[in-house]
């Protein structure tokens, strides 16, 4: 691995990171018993992960330093499976079973909706 790979992955997860923070921050109050900024991070962050997928298979638009920045960096810390996880074990542990079941739709189904939309956006787009 490259040093500018490295840095690409590195700002990338950084800034994602941040993303989904202030996403956190600002939506999970709304509604507690669901967070709303997680799932919103997977949602976006499945949708971006279709457009990328798209791009990429067009093929040499974009290096592969560009492709770390944005999946593994950016995207990898965008999407948290890990607190996604935890926010359902605590919706089983208090017991809050429909929660848990619209969370874990949500997340699940929603996130490979939205990469299927992502991944539809850039085909329609590149006609």
């Amino acid at each position: 691995m490259g040093l500018t790979a490295f840095w690409a992955v590195g700002i990338g997860a950084a800034l994602g990171a941040w993303g989904r923070w202030g996403l956190s921050v600002a939506f999970n109050a709304l509604c507690p018993l669901l967070p709303l900024g997680t799932l919103l991070a997977n949602l976006v962050g499945g949708y971006l992960m279709g457009i990328s997928m798209g791009l990429f298979a067009l093929g040499g638009l974009l290096s592969p330093e560009v492709r770390l920045l944005v999946t593994t960096g950016f995207l990898g810390g965008l999407t948290t499976f890990s607190t996604f996880s935890a926010e359902s074990v605590t919706l089983i542990s208090r017991g809050e079973y429909g929660w848990a079941s619209l969370h874990l739709l949500g997340h699940v189904l929603g996130s490979l909706i939205m990469t299927g939309l992502g991944l539809m956006t850039v085909q329609l787009l590149k006609q």
